[in-house]
């Protein structure tokens, strides 16, 4: 089975995808960025926080993150403006030492909010590597990933 670029008109040329004739349905996206900090970053990890003079690092990450999902439209050429239900960003340290973010996009509508979840985790990510940076540049933004969606056609999951 052959798969058609959805993007791409008759003619070839970009061409935003019509959802006029979609169902309206519930849906839902969780996106997954990975940051690897330095250990001298690791070490003004206070309570659940890293504080630099910039301010909380993760707390401002999750607005970042919130603020791109909600701007993806703008950044992204051919994404629909789309209005989210939901949009939380949570961000920890995991049991390896390593910044796991999570945008969960959450919207009822004729499309997909994969491309919402997907920005908002980057965004996070790259705020933690600008509010970072100071203390090292040796931060690697590891992978950005959808881990699932749901709603629309078809679901998605992660293996």
């Amino acid at each position: 089975m052959s798969k058609e670029f959805t993007h791409l008109d008759e003619k070839g040329n970009p061409s935003m995808v019509d959802v006029s004739e979609k169902k309206i349905t519930a849906r839902m996206a969780h996106a997954r960025s990975y940051v690897v900090l330095d250990e001298t970053i690791l070490a003004s990890f206070e309570g659940q926080d890293i504080q630099t003079k910039k301010g909380p690092v993760f707390q401002t990450a999750i607005l970042a993150g919130v603020m791109a999902a909600k701007k993806t439209w703008d950044l992204i050429p051919l994404c629909h403006p789309l209005a989210l239900d939901s949009c939380k960003v949570n961000i920890k340290l995991n049991a390896k030492r390593i910044v796991q973010i999570d945008c969960i996009a959450k919207i009822t509508s004729k499309t997909g909010v994969e491309m919402e979840a997907l920005t908002g985790a980057s965004v996070a990510a790259l705020t933690i590597y600008d509010m970072c940076k100071a203390f090292s540049h040796n931060i690697v933004i590891k992978e950005t990933k959808l881990i699932e969606k749901t709603g629309g056609k078809s679901d998605y999951k992660d293996a």
